[in-house]
């Protein structure tokens, strides 16, 4: 991989960057319906899932980067919440698959990594003219964002293969390396 450093542009964006995401990045989402308050991480996991579409939970682990022991237990919670339905997949009943509810569409419509409340505080700080040249440079770095998407060159892993049991399906019992030592 490249050194960034060798790219004072590439330097200056990743420099930038989690600076602007820390000062403006929701911490959690609140359901107006229930008032039950999700993490930013849930309300991560609902935006990655569709009403319509459904996706395993192994693919939805890969895609954040966790196990999916991890991504069990967050969608877990998210299931009794009422967010996320988990339902066997027809083709293949060994499958596991994840879909939003109605709580979980509406969650996801409201959610933005950002907060605007923050954005708007950072946005403030700035004269007419710095925000005006603000803007404009995200706008651009946005529009080259979405080129780069629908290039192909931003991929998300495939969806595993049809034989292949989900993280959520029951799998067969590990076995040790060794045996347990008897006690006496």
């Amino acid at each position: 991989m490249p050194d960034p450093a060798a790219d004072p542009d590439v330097a200056a964006v990743l420099r930038h960057y989690p600076t602007i995401y820390f000062a403006c990045h929701r911490r959690h989402v609140r359901d107006p319906a229930t008032r039950v308050v999700l993490s930013a991480h849930q309300a991560g996991i609902l935006d990655h899932l569709d009403a319509v579409s459904p996706t395993t939970l192994t693919t939805l682990a890969e895609h954040l980067g966790v196990t999916a022991g991890t991504m069990s237990v967050a969608v877990d919670r998210l299931v009794r919440q009422g967010y996320v339905r988990r339902s066997r997949d027809p083709r293949d009943r060994r499958r596991l698959t994840l879909r939003l509810t109605e709580a979980g569409v509406r969650i996801k419509s409201l959610q933005s990594v950002l907060d605007p409340a923050l954005v708007r505080a950072v946005l403030a700080r700035l004269s007419p003219a710095e925000r005006a040249d603000g803007l404009r440079g995200l706008a651009l770095l946005a529009a080259a964002a979405a080129e780069e998407i629908r290039s192909g060159s931003v991929r998300l892993p495939p969806p595993p293969p049809p034989d292949e049991p989900d993280a959520g399906s029951p799998a067969p019992p590990a076995r040790r390396a060794h045996p347990a030592p008897r006690r006496p």
